[in-house]
C-alpha cells in the first residue's frame, strides 16, 4: 500500500537523546525498507541550527540515518521552521534531503495539499512576526552565516532564552494560528487540504467555507511522543506513539 509520512517539531538536541532514539525507531519501524513514497519534515527538526558548519555527533548521525532512507529510494523533503531556517544545501545534501519553499503545494494521491511549518499563520504574535520577517529576508541570514561560528552560537543561545521568556508571558491564543491567516493560505494556493506543525497542538480541523470542505492537520511535537501523519490513497491518519521522556 502506498503511503507518505509527515513529521515536524522534533527539536532534536544532545540534551534529549530519548527524542533522537524515538526518531531512529520511527525510521526503522515505518520508513526503512517499507513501501513509502516520501518523508516530509516540516520544520523545527533541530532545537537550534546556527549553520551547516556546526557539525556535531548528533547532526552527523541524523544525516547518516536520513541518507540511508534516501539511498534506499524514499525521497526526503524538508521545509524550514523557526528554529532551523538557516539550514542550507550543505547539510541537506549530506542528509539526502531536498529543501522546499516555506509554503509548497504537493499532489497527495490526487489531493492538492499545501504543506508548511505554520509559524507565519500565528499573526497575533506581532513581536515574533517582526523577527520572522527579518530572519527570512535576504540580508539577515547572509549576515549571520558570515559571522564566526562561536558568535552565532552565542546569538542563538540568547535568542532562545529570550524566546522562552516571551512565550511565558503570552496567552496561548497568541501563540496559535489565526483562522483568518489559515483561510488566507487556503485561498492563496486554491487547495482544500493543509498540513503543518509549529503550534505543538496535534489535531485535525475542518472548515466549511461557502460549501467547500477544508481540512487542516496539525502535527504534534516530539517532547513526550512520536507524532506523525501517515497518508495513503484512501485516508490521512494522525498518530502519536508515546515514549519515555527524560525528566
Amino acid at each position: 500500500m502506498r503511503q507518505t509520512y509527515f513529521i515536524a517539531d522534533l527539536h532534536l538536541t544532545e540534551s534529549r537523546p530519548d527524542i533522537s532514539a524515538a526518531f531512529y525507531q520511527f525510521l526503522d519501524n515505518h520508513i526503512v525498507n517499507q513501501d513509502v513514497d516520501a518523508l516530509y519534515i516540516l520544520g523545527d527538526f533541530f532545537e537550534v541550527w546556527v549553520g551547516d558548519d556546526y557539525v556535531t555527533p548528533l547532526s552527523t548521525q541524523v544525516a547518516a540515518r536520513l541518507r540511508q532512507v534516501s539511498d534506499n529510494g524514499t525521497p526526503v523533503f524538508f521545509i524550514h521552521g523557526n528554529r532551523d531556517f538557516i539550514m542550507r544545501n550543505g547539510y541537506a545534501k549530506k542528509a539526502g534531503m531536498t529543501l522546499l519553499n516555506e509554503q509548497t503545494v504537493i499532489d497527495l494521491y490526487g489531493t492538492p495539499t499545501v504543506i508548511l511549518h505554520g509559524d507565519e499563520m500565528c499573526t497575533q504574535d506581532i513581536e515574533y512576526q517582526k523577527f520572522r520577517k527579518k530572519g527570512r529576508g535576504w540580508w539577515w541570514p547572509r549576515l549571520m552565516l558570515a559571522l564566526p561560528l562561536w558568535y552565532r552560537r552565542g546569538v542563538a543561545k540568547k535568542a532562545r532564552e529570550k524566546s522562552k521568556q516571551n512565550q511565558a508571558g503570552k496567552a496561548l491564543e497568541i501563540l496559535d494560528v489565526t483562522e483568518d491567516a489559515v483561510l488566507d493560505v487556503f485561498a492563496k494556493h486554491q487547495v482544500t487540504n493543509m498540513i503543518h506543525g509549529h503550534t505543538h497542538r496535534p489535531d485535525v480541523h475542518h472548515y466549511n467555507i461557502a460549501g467547500t470542505q477544508l481540512t487542516r492537520t496539525v502535527l504534534g511535537d516530539w517532547y513526550s511522543q512520536g507524532s506523525y501523519l501517515v497518508v495513503t490513497e484512501k485516508q490521512q491518519t494522525l498518530i502519536s506513539e508515546p515514549f519515555v521522556a527524560n525528566k
